[in-house]
């Protein structure tokens, strides 16, 4: 939904996406004055942010010239080595708050030998037992 005052602009600018042909997509965007005409659109680095206007449509176009869904745009953005390696170093970090966690958990668990080593599951069910052990013993 287009938030234009005119609702003849919202029907001028949904049928610029009718076209599957980004130079007649473009056209029209600057017909129905989505776009200024003086803007450089050429390949040759005008535009905004390093890309040309034609690109960005082109971009923002899935196949067939339809606009891309959100399912799409978030598809491809974490297509991206940038977005894998910022996910990867995120879960990282979550894997290694979650192994202190169980670290600071078992150093308050008895066990003999003291240092032995025990598995996560381990860990929990040792947990219970002992919650249960020191509930049993305040109700005594």
């Amino acid at each position: 939904m287009m938030l234009s005052p005119d609702p003849q602009a919202e029907t001028d600018l949904g049928s610029c996406w009718a076209h599957s042909d980004p130079e007649t997509v473009l056209s029209d965007l600057k017909a129905g004055g989505c776009l200024s005409s003086d803007e450089p659109m050429d390949d040759s680095g005008g535009g905004g942010g390093g890309e040309s206007g034609k690109m960005m449509i082109i971009k923002s176009l899935g196949q067939g010239g339809a606009p891309l869904t959100r399912e799409e745009k978030r598809r491809r953005r974490r297509a991206t080595a940038k977005y894998r390696s910022a996910h990867a170093t995120r879960e990282r970090i979550r894997v290694e708050a979650f192994n202190v966690a169980f670290a600071e958990l078992r150093k308050l668990l008895p066990t003999l030998p003291p240092d032995k080593k025990l598995s996560k599951i381990e860990i929990l069910r040792l947990a219970i037992c002992y919650i249960s052990y020191l509930n049993h013993v305040l109700d005594v």
